[in-house]
């Protein structure tokens, strides 16, 4: 289920699980200040990543492997719950290796 749900939230930007989530919101949801969605789809790619390679591992019989790739899953979601986003410190990392635009004085 969540291997499907994240896939459909990539694809097709609609995520099952977020949309029966928002029923148990207690503001409403205009009230809440959204994260940034460019953030959210990297943290996806890599949850789907994850949740693909524990699936691929466990299928081939690698469960060693599969172990791995599920165990990071669920401490990033746990570390996340604690209030540090993993994804958002990679992406933050690999940011400052992309070439910046200097602007020009013309």
């Amino acid at each position: 289920m969540p291997l499907l749900a994240g896939i459909s939230g990539l694809l097709f930007e609609y995520n099952p699980v977020m949309r029966i989530a928002r029923r148990f919101l207690r503001k409403q949801p205009s009230d809440y200040i959204p994260e940034d969605w460019e953030q959210q789809q990297f943290n996806q790619k890599i949850a789907v990543f994850c949740l693909a390679g524990g699936l691929i591992s466990y299928a081939s019989g690698s469960t060693t492997l599969g172990h791995v790739f599920t165990v990071m899953v669920a401490l990033a979601a746990f570390i996340a719950i604690l209030g540090f986003c993993i994804g958002c410190f990679i992406r933050f990392q690999l940011s400052k290796y992309k070439p910046k635009k200097h602007a020009t004085n013309s």
